[in-house]
């Protein structure tokens, strides 16, 4: 993956910026993961998932898909704010889902996915990292972008709505070790303009 320059804040400081992650973030990245996953899916995944959660580990593979990605297609980005990993983003080519062929507007690229932690919320490092995995998507030769939400994450969905994002019609259902957990997809196109 090649290096990004930073996006600026969209106040035009320049306290918050993306670039892609490091061996030295996977730590944090797995703390702001824990952090969400406990605040925002509470309600979606199995309490034994979010009270076992075993932030070593976590950290270990989030430093292994930073630096020995599984193909040079994927990549994880940080959103930073003083230097302070707030927030970050995963992507990849996607995993079809059963009968579905690919799309015919050519190839796609997954945002496996995206978190910001909820106090650095609404500072628009969301934003920043969803046009950086757009960038560098559409700088590979991908004409769309994908993302599986939880059907009831409905912050996330207004999120990627806002930006021009919409459902798709696929859905697919998740064994947790608990409840299943439905998913949907939301897709975007990518052009000259952004997605």
């Amino acid at each position: 993956m090649q290096p990004i320059s930073p996006f600026p804040r969209a106040t035009g400081t320049a306290d918050a910026s993306v670039r892609p992650a490091r061996a030295a973030d996977a730590p944090a990245i797995a703390r702001v993961q824990a952090v969400t996953w406990r605040t925002a899916y509470r309600s979606v995944l199995p309490a034994a998932v979010l009270d076992d959660w075993d932030e070593g580990a976590a950290a270990q593979a989030w430093a292994a898909a930073a630096t020995a990605p599984p193909t040079p297609a994927h990549g994880v980005l940080v959103a930073l704010e003083k230097e302070v990993v707030v927030g970050f983003a995963a992507y990849g080519p996607p995993e079809l889902a059963a009968g579905d062929t690919g799309h015919p507007d050519g190839p796609t690229t997954e945002l496996a996915t995206l978190l910001v932690e909820p106090r650095w919320g609404r500072r628009g490092h969301g934003s920043r990292l969803l046009a950086a995995v757009a960038d560098l998507a559409r700088a590979s030769g991908a004409a769309r972008l994908q993302l599986w939400l939880p059907e009831q994450d409905t912050v996330s969905a207004r999120f990627v709505e806002s930006a021009g994002w919409a459902r798709d019609g696929w859905v697919r259902t998740l064994d947790t070790g608990g409840p299943p957990l439905r998913e949907v997809r939301w897709h975007a196109a990518l052009d000259e303009e952004g997605a």
